[in-house]
This record gives C-alpha cells, sequence and structure tokens, in this order.
C-alpha cells in the first residue's frame, strides 16, 4: 500500500508561521529562497546584497506573516516585499551599483545588440557588447526609482502589466504610463552612446515594445 504524500499549501504555511512555527518558516525558505534571491539579484547586482536582502524579506515575512490575509497569491505579497526591500537598501547606497550584465540584461536585448554588431571582429565585438549593455545597466540604474521598479519588472523580469501592476499596487494605466515613460527616458540617454559605437537608434527593441 502507497504511502500518501501530504501537499502543505502555502497558505497552511503563513497561518503555522502566524503561530511562532519556526519549522513552516524554514519550509516556506526552503521553497521561496532561489526565487527572492534571483529576483533580488536583478535589482541588487552583487550576490551579497541580494543575500542580504534576501535574508530580510525572509526576516519581514516572520514579522508580518499576521498581515498575509490570504486575498492574493502567497508568491506575489513575497514578491512585493522583495521588491520594496531591495528598493529600502538601494536608497541606503551612497554609491553606484554595478549591475551584472548577464543578470540584467534580456536575452532579446542581447541579440540585438548582437546582430548590430556583426560586422566586428570576435573579440570587437565581444568587447563592444560589453561596453554596450554595461551603459544600458548604468542608464537604468539612474532611472527614478517609480520608473525603474515598473521597467525591470516588466521588462526584465517579464512579469506582466497585470502582475506588476498587483505587485505594486498601482493601476494599469500608471503601469502603462510609466513603463512608457521609463522606455522613452532610456532610449535619450543612451541613443549618443549607441550611435557613436554602431550607429542605430539603441533601443529599437524599446519601441517594439510600444504594442503593451
Amino acid at each position: 500500500m502507497k504511502k500518501e504524500i501530504m501537499v502543505v499549501t502555502d497558505l497552511e504555511l503563513v497561518n503555522r508561521v502566524k503561530k511562532g512555527d519556526l519549522k513552516a518558516l524554514e519550509d516556506i525558505v526552503e521553497k521561496y529562497e532561489v526565487k527572492v534571491f534571483n529576483l533580488a539579484m536583478k535589482f541588487m547586482g552583487s550576490q551579497e546584497d541580494a543575500e542580504e536582502v534576501s535574508q530580510d524579506v525572509f526576516l519581514t515575512l516572520y514579522q508580518k506573516a499576521k498581515g498575509f490575509k490570504g486575498n492574493s497569491a502567497f508568491s506575489s505579497w513575497l514578491y512585493r516585499i522583495t521588491v520594496n526591500s531591495a528598493f529600502m537598501k538601494l536608497r541606503k547606497r551612497k554609491k553606484d551599483l554595478c549591475i551584472s550584465i548577464n543578470d540584467l540584461v534580456t536575452p532579446n536585448q542581447k541579440d540585438w545588440v548582437e546582430r548590430d554588431t556583426s560586422y566586428h571582429s570576435c573579440s570587437e565585438t565581444k568587447l563592444v557588447n560589453t561596453e554596450l549593455t554595461g551603459i544600458l545597466n548604468k542608464a537604468i540604474l539612474k532611472l527614478p526609482q517609480r520608473y525603474r521598479s515598473v521597467f525591470v519588472l516588466k521588462d526584465i523580469d517579464g512579469l506582466s502589466n497585470q502582475e506588476v501592476s498587483s505587485l505594486l499596487d498601482l493601476s494599469m494605466p500608471a503601469v502603462k504610463s510609466r513603463l512608457h515613460r521609463a522606455r522613452i527616458m532610456l532610449q535619450k540617454k543612451l541613443n549618443p552612446c549607441y550611435k557613436d559605437y554602431v550607429g542605430v537608434n539603441p533601443l529599437r527593441q524599446v519601441n517594439a515594445y510600444e504594442s503593451y
């Protein structure tokens, strides 16, 4: 006779955490630590900072578990805590961040850069790609927080407008407006730099996004 495996839901785990059950908290950490860390990396850019954010997230979860009413998915609630924790840490920074190119640039953006620099030699192309993506990363970091959060979640992490709206407590028009504004700001910042390298419009990729 096969032994049935009991599947414990997120809601059940959170309810146990509310009662001070540390084992339930450990189960949540084990289930979500990779997702939380990966999202934190997209904002922080370094493993050390992302780990600190992750620790803050699960500490906040334990302290504020009673605030979770189950009206939305637990993963969405945890996602929101992660975004808030990342930006709290970013606001405390005094120096510019160094974002990992591989963690921040989307596959589509990589393909676009590689396609437009195809006339360079392999070594030159690699150097140009690195410099271009570095410029893009710095430009994203300079976006005001209200625009950067929407841009990172939508265009880099691949969330839908509805998911971004829910996570950031914004209306759908606000999400679309901020996303559009972020893309325009990036295009203005990057136009001169990219033309110097490849002689093309740097964010025609961004223009393609206008179909949202």
